[in-house]
């Protein structure tokens, strides 16, 4: 039997993780210590729960909007398309993924680094155009991801592709790795942590072949 191919994509987490700018970032104290006296190591850690490959939650982008651990978890596992749009400038438009949007699966992917940093905070990221992410809804899509911090412009107020996500009842995942990912249909694997009060919550994104 075939071994099927996984890919992590989800950026490591530590110290120096990229936050947005007055995020707060990830740190962490060890409570306990392995001793004579004690058998185990705890930590305590802190951290937003937008640093690293993450899921927004409707209360991220709307007053009074449903925590991540009461949404359904349908939309973050299933079929899925990587779309390539490296370089593409500011926003992923129609034109740059137009090429792979025949008979879509419900959840799709965009590459827009050749190499994500992973290391640094870029201010210039590529976020999705609006008019993308409704077009994409109108195909059926439940679930859309970036390999970038936002769906949104860094510096943007109104948060259009957020507000799209909130009006039609859509899901997102940021941060994501897929530089090694070919452009192509997968099965994802991105579930959130049950947290019933959190506006986000960090995932263990992985893609999973086909066959």
């Amino acid at each position: 039997m075939n071994k099927r191919q996984l890919w992590d994509i989800s950026p490591p987490v530590h110290t120096a993780s990229p936050v947005f700018p007055g995020d707060t970032r990830y740190s962490q104290q060890w409570c306990a210590t392995i001793t004579p006296e004690c058998p185990v190591n705890v930590s305590a850690i802190t951290l937003s729960p937008h640093v690293g490959a993450h899921a927004d939650a409707p209360l991220h982008y709307e007053a009074g909007g449903a925590a991540i651990g009461t949404v359904s978890l349908e939309p973050f596992l299933g079929p899925c398309r990587v779309i390539h749009a490296i370089g593409c400038g500011p926003l992923v438009t129609w034109e740059h993924i137009a090429h792979a949007t025949a008979q879509l699966p419900p959840r799709v992917l965009v590459r827009t680094y050749e190499h994500m940093p992973v290391d640094r905070w870029d201010g210039a990221l590529s976020a999705y155009a609006p008019e993308t992410v409704a077009r994409l809804a109108d195909l059926g899509v439940m679930l859309i991801g970036i390999d970038t911090a936002s769906i949104d412009p860094a510096d943007s107020k109104l948060l259009s592709s957020h507000q799209v996500i909130r009006q039609r009842g859509m899901r997102v995942l940021e941060n994501l790795v897929l530089d090694a990912v070919p452009e192509g249909d997968y099965e994802l694997i991105a579930l959130p942590l049950k947290l019933t009060e959190a506006d986000a919550s960090p995932v263990r994104a992985v893609l999973r072949s086909l066959a």
